[in-house]
């Protein structure tokens, strides 16, 4: 197994212990956007406790990556994906979080 199908499946099994239903097809075409940051403990993951790296998932994905316009709607989108993944989980994997904003924002259509 190469070590993008265990990230996959390290994704999986992490959405699946927060009880969350897993389009597969989606989050292997979001991973695979994010390149080899995956790969690396710190670029592979998103504190949503500090505000600096709540900005760069709103400008280098949301804006930069689908190119969303800057609104409210996108920290809000953020925000609440921060809570669908549990404040008890300092740091979340920046596939998982990614994936879920596609859903939220509706742009699975740009994979």
């Amino acid at each position: 197994m190469s070590k993008f199908d265990e990230a996959i499946d390290k994704y999986k099994s992490a959405m699946d212990g927060m009880g969350m239903k897993v389009d597969e097809d989606l989050l292997t075409k979001v991973t695979k956007a994010l390149g080899p940051s995956i790969y690396n403990s710190d670029a592979s993951m998103v504190s949503c406790s500090d505000k600096a790296e709540r900005n760069r998932v709103k400008e280098r994905f949301l804006m930069g990556k689908l190119g969303l316009a800057d609104s409210p709607k996108l920290d809000d989108a953020i925000e609440a994906v921060c809570q669908e993944m549990g404040s008890s989980n300092k740091q979340k994997h920046r596939a998982i979080f990614n994936y879920l904003l596609v859903k939220k924002l509706k742009q699975e259509s740009k994979f």
